[in-house]
């Protein structure tokens, strides 16, 4: 084996979901090609404009947008949210809040305390190992 320092690389795509970014919103340069790792740490400790405009405007990727609304992706996509949405549409659904989304952050909320429960639980048992 050599000892050879290389730098890694990755896909845009990766990079994309790294950055939080929606990748066909990202300039041409950044989808074509790889995306080093030095590259990626420098966009993130000092993200250009058009990385900064993506993030508050959008649009943004499923990850994100479920975040945002309080859901989980599995939920989006029950609710038949499939694509990218600009902030300005996430802003528009909290404000329309329809029922799919109510009954979402509702599920999302319940999973939420059983996973802080079960969490409590196992630390109280005194071996730290999950019990039923």
């Amino acid at each position: 084996m050599t000892s050879q320092q290389t730098s890694q690389s990755m896909k845009p795509a990766t990079a994309a979901k790294k950055l939080g970014v929606y990748l066909q919103a990202t300039p041409a340069e950044f989808q074509q090609g790889t995306v080093a790792r030095g590259e990626l740490n420098a966009l993130q400790s000092d993200p250009p404009e058009w990385l900064r405009e993506l993030r508050r405007t959008g649009p943004h990727p499923r990850p994100v947008v479920a975040a945002k609304l309080g859901v989980s992706i599995a939920g989006l996509a029950r609710g038949g949210v499939t694509e990218a949405l600009t902030t300005e549409q996430i802003d528009a659904l909290k404000a329309e809040n329809p029922d799919w989304l109510r009954r979402e952050r509702s599920t999302q909320a319940d999973v939420r305390k059983e996973a802080a429960r079960l969490k409590e639980k196992k630390a109280q048992q005194p071996d730290g190992s999950a019990g039923s």
